[in-house]
This record gives C-alpha cells, structure tokens and sequence, in this order.
C-alpha cells in the first residue's frame, strides 16, 4: 500500500514518515527530494527559473509515479492541494494520511527556513492565512486524519494503526 502523508509546510512528514515506514515494513521517500534529484535543482532555484506551476506539475507526476507501491511518501505542503493529484492517488487505493499540527508549531519550524521560496516570501500572517486555507482542503483529500499532539514515535504508531485497518 502506498501512503502519502501531506499537511502544512513544517507538520513533520519526513520525520514521522521515516518511522512510520519503518513501523508498517514499507520503504521511504519525500517528493520533494526526488523533485530535487530529478530535476538537479534546488526547490528554490525550481521555484526561480521554472516557476511554482512548474513545480506543482512535475510534483503531481512524482506522486502518480509512486502509487501502487509499498511506499510512505512524504508530500511536499502543496501536493494534495490539487484535487486531480488527491483523487489519482485515492483511485490507486492509496491512503492520503493528513498530519494535523497547529499553525504555531509548524511556523516556529519553518520561519528560518531559506529552503521554502513560500516562507521567505512571506509574512507570518500571510502563512497563516494559506495554512488556514490550505488545511481544509487537506481535510477534504485526505482518507486520515491524525492529530499530531504527540512525540513524533506516537504519531507514526498512530499511522501505522490507522493504515492497517
């Protein structure tokens, strides 16, 4: 089964989904890490020389490509915002696993991060504003939902139970 964790930028999905792999026997992968090798671009040099649309796009095919494998793939913040992408993956019998983390603890571990074209660009309360617009439509593509109030060991056991059912 492929598992797709997505939320908001900073909500852990490597780190949790690392441990979630290794909970469910599955092997790990971050698309924007295989965006990053594929294109032999930094996200930041993706996001200036080819645009955002650009980025998404070849983010939509890296998600289809993984589909049908016994993967948990970390998303990038913006992969399951396209509904074409979330409705691909739910077709492939995926599940789509939103980590659900308050927009302050996601802030605090982005805000220095020179890595996210969106966070430098922006204001702190202009995060807010996407992260509130963005998490509904986690909720709506997502077939999980987990509250990640815990260690990062408990939210991938949380994972791997939910993924079994």
């Amino acid at each position: 089964m492929t598992v797709f964790l997505c939320g908001f930028m900073g909500c852990g999905k490597t780190t949790v989904g690392k441990l979630a792999a290794k909970k469910t026997g599955c092997g790990f992968t971050d698309t924007d890490d295989l965006i990053v090798r594929t294109l032999d671009m930094t996200i930041p040099e993706i996001f200036e020389q080819k645009g955002e649309p650009f980025f998404r796009r070849t983010e939509a095919e890296i998600v289809r490509s993984l589909c049908g494998k016994t993967i948990v793939a970390a998303c990038g913040g913006g992969a399951m915002l396209n509904p074409d992408t979330a409705a691909a993956a739910k077709a492939a019998g995926s599940a789509i696993v939103f980590l659900d983390v308050p927009f302050e603890t996601c802030y605090e571990r982005i805000k220095d991060d020179e890595n996210r074209p969106i966070v430098m660009r922006s204001t702190k309360e202009e995060l807010r504003a996407l992260y509130d617009q963005r998490r509904s439509v986690y909720l709506q593509n997502s077939t999980i939902q987990i509250d990640c109030g815990g260690s990062p060991v408990e939210t991938a056991e949380k994972i791997a139970a939910a993924v079994r059912k």
